[in-house]
């Protein structure tokens, strides 16, 4: 059914008491109007600083009784003609116990006649009791024709403005901002597409991340993701050829939001391997691969002293990473917050992030890709690991010859010299068992002893550092050799 088939529904059933929270009063009111068209009643607006006027006709009435609520509601109670009610932002009015007696005594109908009460406000808070006897109703979001249409009169309201100047549109781009704008009510919608178009009077492929900014911080109000600016190309990133075509076969299925029949959209993976080794730089490639937004939640800020505080925070962050569709959600060393011992230590509060955690990959149906990144499997649950909760599980290890060699030339260009001014072999070979940080790390300590020195950077100072370097893979080598035997066979190599 649609919303207006939905409210014509409670209008005709004679619901006495309807809450609507939404900013965009003007909508909920056309919505009421074009619902007369079915069932038609008496249809009345109230605020604080207008008071109550007859809105169904086709001038409004001046106001009918003073402004004051308590004697808007005795108004409603004696009116002999049986209405609709708009009445907005009056809940805070209705802390009286006198008002809510009132209220009450309308709503069960007592000396009255059968009136529909509609509170609409940005957030509705009722006192308990009448909480209980409200239905909730809530408006739609706009669909991709409805966004297509308000994009269209943004430009031409823009064109107006200027004089006439047309405004140039990409077509596939305006099909990707409509795609961007969904999950926004039409007020946010409207300001950002106005932002778009007052930054350069066009809409092209270039306002795509600006709008990924501009909506993530519009709906980010937990504050418990953060939007990183900094993402990786796939090309960027040394080795993990399996896990680059894996994701590259899924690319289309994504971003297009339709699925072939019989194949189900790509969920998430769980990045596992050793420190050092690019899973965040995978994790950060995945939303560049896709051309799509990456938030990190971090697990660290959801947790709360008070009781249901935690999940109620992790539930903010899913529903804000929801309305962000399409994006990456990538929780960093996922095993850190779902570290609880399954007992009362915690109070509980680990196992019901989990739980919440498992039910929502589970049943969502919004296009967030999960890449969830982790160091220790042991510290993981095995809830979170049996099959179907990531589409797959793959193990990033330490580089080999040919992706150490990758990375060196990575690291060396990225800081403006030659890689071919090297001896790469003797570099690859003095650096068996590194991982691509440590890499990285040797390169900048070598650069730093060169810089003092007040000589070049050469492949005798590199060496050094390398030699003088204890890896990861050696000061940990039993927990590496134990996280090793445990992926052999369970999870997929990502080189």
């Amino acid at each position: 059914m649609s919303e207006l088939q939905d409210l014509t529904a409670l209008i005709r059933a004679n619901t006495p008491l309807i809450v609507i929270e939404t900013r965009d009063e003007a909508r909920v009111v056309e919505l009421f109007r074009q619902a007369l068209m079915q069932v038609w009643r008496a249809l009345h607006r109230w605020s604080i600083t207008e008071g109550l006027r007859r809105i169904d006709l086709d001038k409004e009435d001046p106001p009918e009784v003073a402004p004051d609520a308590s004697t808007t509601l005795h108004a409603i109670r004696d009116a002999t003609q049986r209405g609709i009610y708009l009445l907005l932002d009056i809940h805070p009015y209705l802390g009286y116990a006198s008002t809510q007696r009132l209220l009450r005594d309308i709503i069960q109908r007592r000396d009255c006649q059968p009136h529909v009460l509609v509170l609409v406000g940005h957030k509705v808070e009722l006192p308990p009791e009448l909480d209980a006897l409200a239905v909730r109703f809530t408006p739609r979001l706009p669909d991709a024709n409805a966004l297509l249409k308000l994009v269209r009169e943004e430009a031409e309201a823009y064109a107006r403005e200027h004089g006439g100047r047309r405004v140039e549109a990409d077509a596939e781009a305006v099909k990707q901002i409509v795609r961007n704008l969904r999950g926004l009510d039409p007020i946010d919608a409207r300001r950002i597409t106005r932002h778009l178009l007052h930054d350069d009077g066009a809409l092209g492929p270039g306002d795509l991340p600006q709008l990924a900014k501009l909506k993530f911080e519009l709906l980010n109000r937990s504050g418990h993701l953060h939007y990183e600016y900094d993402s990786a190309r796939m090309e960027e990133v040394a080795g993990a050829r399996r896990f680059k075509r894996w994701i590259e076969q899924r690319r289309g299925v994504f971003t297009s939001g339709e699925a072939p029949p019989g194949l189900d959209p790509p969920k998430g993976v769980l990045l596992l391997g050793v420190q050092g080794c690019g899973k965040s730089m995978l994790a950060k490639a995945v939303a560049a691969g896709f051309g799509v937004p990456l938030v990190r939640l971090d697990f660290g800020t959801l947790y709360d002293k008070f009781h249901g505080e935690t999940e109620k925070n992790l539930r903010a962050a899913l529903t804000s990473a929801e309305q962000l569709e399409p994006c990456v959600l990538w929780i960093d060393e996922i095993e850190k917050g779902l570290a609880g011992d399954g007992g009362d230590s915690d109070g509980g509060v680990s196992r019901r992030v989990l739980g919440y955690l498992l039910t929502w990959m589970a049943e969502r149906k919004s296009r967030v890709f999960l890449v969830a990144t982790a160091n220790q499997i042991d510290a993981l649950p095995p809830e979170l690991l049996r099959k179907g909760r990531f589409d797959e599980i793959f193990f990033v290890d330490l580089p080999d010859a040919a992706a150490r060699e990758q990375l060196f030339g990575l690291h060396l260009r990225r800081r403006s010299l030659d890689p071919t001014s090297f001896e790469m072999a003797s570099l690859v070979a003095a650096s068996d068992g590194f991982s691509g940080a440590e890499i990285e790390q040797a390169i900048v300590a070598a650069l730093y002893s060169a810089h003092a020195a007040q000589a070049p950077l050469n492949d005798f100072t590199l060496r050094a550092e390398i030699k003088q370097t204890r890896p990861l893979s050696v000061l940990m080598a039993e927990q590496v050799q134990s996280l090793r035997e445990w992926a052999n066979g369970r999870t997929v190599p990502a080189d």
